[in-house]
C-alpha cells in the first residue's frame, strides 16, 4: 500500500487522543473537544522523544515529554482559553502558572505520567510498524492486521 506511512501516525494520534480524554474525565470529571487533538499531539510527540532519543536517560525524557505536553497545552489554552474565551480551563488559582494556561504542577503530574505513557507509546508504535510492514507487502492482506 502505498500511503501506509500515514496509518501509524493516525493510530498514534488516535490512541493518544482518547487516552488524554480518559486522563482528563478521570481528573476533571469533564473534558472539551479540543483537547482530543492535543491529546493526540501530544502522544504522537513522546513517541518523537522515545525513538528520537533513545540514547537519553529515561528520567530525562520524561522531562521531555512533560516538557512537550505543556507545550502543547499553553497552545491550546492560547487558543482556546485567552483568544476564543471558551474557558476550558483556568489553572490561576494554582501558584506557578502562566497567565492561568499551564503551571508547573500540572508539568510535574505530566512527568509522572511519562513514566508509563513514553514506554506504552514505544511499544504501541513498534506493534504498529512491524504489524502493517508484514501486512502491506501484500495490499490484499490488509484486513489480517494483528496487533499482537
Amino acid at each position: 500500500m502505498k500511503n501506509n506511512k500515514y496509518i501509524t501516525p493516525s493510530i498514534m494520534f488516535s490512541i493518544g487522543s482518547v487516552g488524554y480524554g480518559l486522563v482528563e474525565v478521570i481528573w476533571r470529571g469533564e473534558t472539551h473537544p479540543s483537547m482530543l487533538i492535543a491529546g493526540g499531539i501530544s502522544f504522537c510527540s513522546l513517541a518523537v522523544i522515545s525513538k528520537g532519543m533513545k540514547d537519553m536517560r529515561f528520567l530525562y525524557k520524561c522531562v521531555m515529554g512533560a516538557a512537550a505536553i505543556t507545550s502543547v497545552e499553553l497552545i491550546f489554552g492560547c487558543v482556546f482559553n485567552l483568544w476564543l474565551h471558551m474557558n476550558v480551563w483556568d489553572y490561576s488559582y494554582i501558584p506557578l502558572n502562566l497567565e492561568g494556561q499551564i503551571c508547573l504542577l500540572y508539568t510535574v503530574l505530566w512527568a509522572i505520567l511519562c513514566v508509563g505513557a513514553i514506554p506504552f507509546s514505544e511499544i504501541v508504535y513498534n506493534k504498529l510498524k512491524t504489524s502493517l510492514s508484514q501486512n502491506f507487502k501484500n495490499p490484499t492482506q490488509i484486513n489480517k492486521i494483528e496487533l499482537t
